[in-house]
């Protein structure tokens, strides 16, 4: 299977299959052929870019509401806060590193820093 995203306004839409018969031409697979197949389908209107679903280009799988950077080539998921930064990847990161201390955190975008996860107690579970 291949994977395309629709854009409207370079915001993915939809993400659909193809299988891969509809990409050949003259037995190789073609992104054009692809496209053209799901204009034929959906309207000649509509926008689509090939996505691949282990990351072999543009960077990272598309899903609804990423933004397709036709300059970078890449899908960049949305922003998961205001102070995050993107980097060539289109990945977004944290102004700071994450602790690698084996505890779990989360991000306080109100303080800038990670904040450690304190699990309430928990009843040990005791197998016979």
């Amino acid at each position: 299977m291949a994977y395309f995203a629709k854009l409207e306004n370079n915001i993915v839409s939809q993400v659909l299959s193809v299988n891969n018969q509809e990409l050949l031409v003259d037995g190789v697979e073609s992104e054009q052929a692809g496209i053209d197949f799901l204009k034929n389908i959906f309207g000649q209107d509509t926008i689509w870019v090939q996505t691949s679903y282990n990351r072999t280009f543009r960077k990272n799988y598309a899903g609804v509401g990423f933004l397709y950077d036709a300059s970078r080539d890449g899908f960049i998921p949305p922003k998961p806060f205001d102070s995050w930064v993107l980097n060539e990847d289109c990945n977004w990161y944290a102004p700071v590193p994450m602790p690698t201390d084996g505890k779990m955190y989360t991000w306080d975008e109100e303080s800038l820093a990670w904040k450690e996860v304190v699990m309430p107690n928990q009843t040990p579970v005791v197998h016979l």
